[in-house]
């Protein structure tokens, strides 16, 4: 027997972004139906972000144990159990897993159907016997792991993020396709854990990262073991006794036991009936606006299966913004816009690469006068006190200061990037952060943000921080990428100051405004005021004409009121 539902809101997938619709949906009380044809939690859960920060947890401490030397430890040399990585990593997924339940959903009052689904026509969507005619749909199907179109490859034993976390043994020699920010971080893990590794790129490592940001990360890795091909393009694959056979466009073969397929991914859309339902869709996934609206305007895609020129990253936090915007969108009626420009993008490998907003590349070719700010790793205290020296921080500025981008390599980078993701995205200068204060600067030769030129120390003149600002803690690891400084001019008569000359304005307009505002309003009270008199006045004669003695009927009064 059919069922019919007319929710309010209908979200299709329950992965980080459609999780996130529908929890702040059925929370405000709004009828809901969440539709997820696999397993509750996407792919974050089960094979992408939880799986994969549980094993390079796994192998930080790995590495931590073997690196223990210099802080007084004898370095460990024991034998890596893969058998009880693989439970921990499983463990991490089931203790996580209740919070993407289907009973916590059903819980909060949504109904949760499991099944696929398809839509019917433009304003009806089927999952099974069930018909949803919902007031608006939210798309949020997700992605799967792109497949290049490889000789061999097909017929290959290959692995991909959905698969890798189900190994128990270790790989003898891991081969990865794809230099990105997944093969570079599951690379590392299995070197740390006792594989070896390759990984082969046809392009550059890391293409959308800052080469010279990137070029820290790989030399790091390759320090470890890693080996890193760039431009070689793979041409056919086999499999063979002992494994995998790649074959290179630039001549050679590389063998390994496993090959990890990491080369992108491709927005799932198949089988949705989109093309009945009048939303258009391409090979990025379903085309979008910048409110996150289809062709069909009772519909909206989000996260990994969303696709247009307004949407580029496949990311958790993009897909969780990106149900803020729908929640806003369809429950309020408020207007939203995507903007990717301040999206923060991070690698968790080891150092970290986490950046935001315009690349130094880009901000050269964009703003005329803008200038770089560097900070080395090096010399802050506390990585020292570490021992995680190795890394750069790298912020655009334009001439006058305003934060266009940041790029970070080192210990910590995903979390250091987040100040610099709020000043890209409320426009912030520099000078926004001079009275900025946090516990124990990080180090004495560098302040917390990048001094403008209007905030770095002179020399000899004492700094807040007790400097002198003439020895070796002015600040000059954090001069920009500028020409030399040219000599100073003899002293002239000195003009007011730009800021004198704001206030000073500022005051103008301050008592400009107060003329414009009081004037106005004092002549109005005044004609109120006035108005009042008369009427107490016309009471008062109305009064000692009804009654001369002064005492007045209550039905008199009643009429003398209503007159007036």
């Amino acid at each position: 027997m059919t069922e019919d539902l007319r929710p309010d809101i209908c979200v299709i997938g329950a992965g980080a972004a459609g999780l996130s619709v529908a929890v702040v949906a059925a929370g405000l009380g709004v009828p809901t139906v969440l539709i997820e044809k696999g397993t509750m939690g996407g792919e974050c859960l089960n094979v992408g972000c939880v799986p994969s920060k549980a094993l390079l947890a796994a192998a930080h401490v790995t590495h931590t144990a073997r690196e223990s030397g210099p802080f007084g430890l004898p370095p460990s040399r024991a034998k890596v159990d893969h058998a009880r990585v693989h439970r921990h990593v499983h463990d991490v997924i089931a203790a996580i897993a209740p919070n993407d339940s289907a009973a916590r959903y059903e819980a909060l009052g949504a109904r949760v159907i499991s099944g696929e689904a398809a839509f019917l026509d433009a304003r009806t969507l089927a999952v099974g016997d069930i018909r949803v005619r919902a007031r608006r749909f939210v798309v949020a199907a997700g992605s799967r792991p792109a497949i290049p179109d490889i000789p061999g490859l097909a017929e290959a034993p290959y692995l991909t993020n959905e698969t890798i976390f189900d190994l128990e043994t270790r790989p003898e020699h891991l081969v990865i396709l794809g230099a990105g920010p997944v093969g570079l971080e599951l690379g590392q893990a299995h070197r740390r854990l006792g594989a070896a590794v390759t990984v082969l790129d046809h392009g550059a490592a890391l293409k959308r990262v800052d080469g010279e940001i990137a070029g820290h990360l790989i030399a790091a890795l390759r320090g470890e073991g890693v080996t890193i091909r760039e431009n070689a393009a793979v041409t056919s694959v086999e499999s063979w006794a002992g494994g995998i056979r790649l074959a290179l466009r630039e001549g050679g073969i590389v063998e390994g036991s496993h090959l990890l397929v990491a080369s992108g991914r491709r927005p799932t859309v198949d089988g949705l009936g989109l093309d009945v339902a009048g939303i258009r869709h391409d090979r990025s996934g379903i085309i979008v606006d910048r409110g996150l609206r289809t062709s069909n305007r009772r519909v909206y895609a989000i996260g990994d299966c969303a696709g247009g020129p307004y949407v580029t990253d496949r990311l958790t936090h993009v897909a969780a913004h990106h149900a803020g915007l729908v929640v806003r969108s369809a429950l309020f009626r408020l207007r939203t816009r995507v903007d990717e420009a301040v999206v923060p993008r991070v690698v968790y490998t080891d150092p970290e690469v986490a950046t935001v907003g315009l690349s130094e590349e880009e901000a050269r070719a964009r703003h005329r006068d803008a200038r770089t700010l560097r900070f080395p790793f090096a010399e802050n205290d506390r990585a020292q006190a570490e021992r995680l020296t190795q890394g750069e921080a790298k912020i655009m500025v334009t001439g006058k200061g305003l934060i266009l981008g940041a790029a970070i390599v080192g210990a910590r980078a995903g979390e250091l990037i987040v100040p610099w993701t709020m000043a890209v995205q409320k426009r912030m200068t520099v000078a926004d952060f001079r009275d900025l204060i946090v516990p124990y600067r990080p180090s004495r030769r560098c302040p917390s943000a990048p001094p403008s030129r209007s905030t770095r120390p002179r020399p000899g003149v004492p700094r807040s921080d007790g400097c002198c600002g003439s020895c070796a803690c002015s600040g000059d690891a954090m001069k920009p990428d500028a020409p030399p400084a040219v000599p100073a001019a003899e002293p002239k008569r000195r003009r007011p100051g730009l800021s004198t000359r704001l206030l000073l304005l500022t005051l103008l307009f301050v008592m400009l405004a107060e003329v414009l505002i009081y004037v106005p309003s004092i002549a109005n009270f005044r004609r109120s005021w006035i108005n009042d008199r008369i009427a107490v006045a016309q009471i008062a004669a109305m009064v000692l004409e009804a009654a001369p003695d002064g005492a007045v009927p209550l039905d008199l009064e009643r009429k003398l009121v209503a007159q007036i």
